[in-house]
Order: C-alpha cells, then sequence, then structure tokens
C-alpha cells in the first residue's frame, strides 16, 4: 500500500476535542445553539469553533491544494480563515453536491492508494482503512471530501465566470518565453555592492570566473539549459534581464540581477533562440495558455476581494490553540 499523505496527528487532536463530526454551517440556527466560543467574524457572522475546527483539519487531511502549501503557523492560520471565506461564499451560493459526487471522490482516494477491498461492499474494512490511516471516523472523512467539492465547485463557477481578451502579442510572447532556451552559470550573493565588485573583478579579468570556480565550487549554480519561462518562474529572473542574456554570446559575463534569493552574476553557457516563424503551428494552443493564465490570474484577484469584503475578525489564534506547534 501507498504511504498515504494525510496528516494524522491533527486529526486525533480535533477527534480529541469532540469537534469535527459535522459539517460547515453558516445558518443562522446552527450558530444560535452553539455552546462553543466563537473563533473570530467573516462577512458580520460568528464563526463557532466548530467550523474552525472543522476548516483547520481539512487543510491538516487534504492540504490546501491550488492556493500553495503553508510554511508557518501564521499561514495555516490565514488559509484555515481563507477556507473559511470559501466555504461561506458556497454556502451563499447554495452550492450543492451529490451523494455520487462523494462517492466518487472517495473511490479516487482509495484507488491512489491501492487498497485491496471493494470498499462500497465492504464498510467495515472501509471504516478500518480510514481509522487506521487517517485517524478519523468515517463520517467525518466523507464531510471533510463534501466541503472540498463544495469549493472547487465554486472556484469553477467563478472560472468559467472570467472571459479575459487575448492579443496575438501577448500569444507570441508567451510562446518566445517557452521556446528560448537559455543555460547559465551563476554565483548568489546576498547583497548588491557584492554582487557589483565580483562583477567587476570578473569584467577586468575574465580568468577570475574559473579561479572562484575552483576555490569555491559550492558557490555556484547551474539551473540547466531550460526556457526562459522556468527561469522567471522557478528561479524569479526579471523577464529584461533573460531577453538581455539572450543576445550575449556564450562566455561573456552578464551583470548583477535580482534571482529568486539576493542577487546573481551569470556565466552565459548556452544559448537556443525560438523561432518566431513557427508560431502559427502553436498559436491556437498559446492563446489557450494566456487565456487560462488569465483566467487564474482574475481568481486570484476575486479570491482577495473576497477576503477583503469578508472583513475577517480573529479571536482566538491558532499559536494559542495549539502552543507546542
Amino acid at each position: 500500500m501507498k504511504k498515504i499523505l494525510f496528516g494524522a496527528f491533527w486529526v486525533v487532536v480535533i477527534w480529541g476535542v469532540g469537534y469535527g463530526l459535522g459539517s460547515l454551517s453558516f445558518t443562522s440556527e446552527h450558530i444560535q445553539t452553539q455552546n462553543s466560543k466563537i473563533a473570530g467574524e467573516i462577512f458580520s457572522v460568528p464563526v463557532p469553533m466548530e467550523n474552525y475546527y472543522f476548516a483547520w483539519g481539512v487543510i491538516q487531511v487534504f492540504g490546501t491544494r491550488w492556493r500553495g502549501v503553508p510554511q508557518t503557523t501564521e499561514e495555516t492560520e490565514e488559509q484555515v480563515w481563507v477556507e473559511l471565506v470559501l466555504s461561506y461564499e458556497a454556502f451563499q451560493r447554495d452550492i450543492k453536491i451529490e451523494r455520487k459526487e462523494v462517492e466518487d471522490e472517495v473511490a479516487k482516494i482509495l484507488s491512489g492508494q491501492e487498497v485491496p477491498f471493494n470498499w462500497k461492499d465492504n464498510k467495515q474494512e472501509y471504516e478500518k482503512w480510514v481509522k487506521d490511516n487517517i485517524n478519523m471516523p468515517v463520517v467525518l472523512f466523507e464531510n471533510q471530501i463534501e466541503h472540498l467539492l463544495k469549493i472547487e465547485k465554486l472556484r469553477k463557477q467563478v472560472m468559467d465566470s472570467i472571459s479575459p481578451e487575448v492579443t496575438e502579442e501577448e500569444a507570441i510572447q508567451e510562446f518566445r518565453n517557452e521556446h528560448n532556451t537559455l543555460s547559465v552559470e551563476l554565483i548568489q550573493f546576498d547583497e548588491l555592492d557584492k554582487a557589483d565588485d565580483y562583477y567587476n573583478k570578473v569584467k577586468g579579468n575574465p580568468a577570475f570566473w574559473d579561479e572562484e570556480k575552483e576555490k569555491n565550487p559550492d558557490s555556484f549554480k547551474r539551473p540547466g539549459f531550460v526556457a526562459l519561462e522556468f527561469l522567471m518562474h522557478m528561479w524569479k529572473f526579471p523577464k529584461e534581464d533573460v531577453y538581455k542574456m539572450l543576445e550575449l554570446k556564450v562566455g561573456e559575463i552578464y551583470p548583477p540581477a535580482p534571482i529568486y534569493q539576493g542577487y546573481g552574476v551569470f556565466k552565459i553557457l548556452e544559448i537556443r533562440r525560438a523561432m518566431d516563424e513557427d508560431f502559427p503551428k502553436y498559436r491556437n494552443s498559446y492563446y489557450e495558455q494566456v487565456k487560462m493564465q488569465k483566467k487564474y490570474e482574475g481568481f486570484q484577484q476575486w479570491l482577495k476581494n473576497l477576503k477583503d469584503k469578508a472583513n475577517i475578525k480573529i479571536y482566538i489564534k491558532l499559536k494559542e490553540l495549539f502552543p507546542k506547534e
């Protein structure tokens, strides 16, 4: 059996404190009958601790999927409130999930884990697997899945509502970003003045690069012979700089420019330039690619606006609930 990637410890905590067997609810009846504390407010609506723990548990078990991976307690807490805001919006839109949709998602998860039983025919084995691997009752597991499906359906609704225009130049630019290929060797500095000093030394003495590399080989990095898109996205090379690098000759040194961390000085190793005459063969695919990028950017702006509109008020901090974490 493949190792499952769920956070079992966190779920034990949720189960142990007595929350989490239900699902998120924002009805006035639900809120009025809660005996628990209030975690905070969204859209001027009190958020019971039951809702807070449920949203937090979803993130611990399934992650944040298309929202990136929280690295700190503060980032996790921020994503819990995003989860709550999205859930409230799904509730406001009356988004529903059919039982079959939940079952299909359960089947996908179990298939991915290569379980040796038919979960629908053997409920006992299914419950045991959920308990052993995720440390929670089946009802909570399926409620979390239902919640995730609602959020995904909400995301699709918003994405489908965004219809951006794409120009020919934008599509050609994306083609160039992916078809221009560059290999560099770089050395990274935390401070710009040190990068400038190194560059000036290399400029005056080209052999200085190899001399320093022989003395400190671990200080030099090679991202590989990759598309400019990769260098811009993964290594955070500025677009203006990577296109200027394309104009140099192999072996030339490019002056300091920002990278993912600090500043780099670059030696050009290999270049393959895009052929614009090839673009017509790929035109439709690049139009769609740019369109999807714009739809995603539009969704991110929609989410930011929704969070601002929610006017989130936090009464209880995550680090106060679990101070040892």
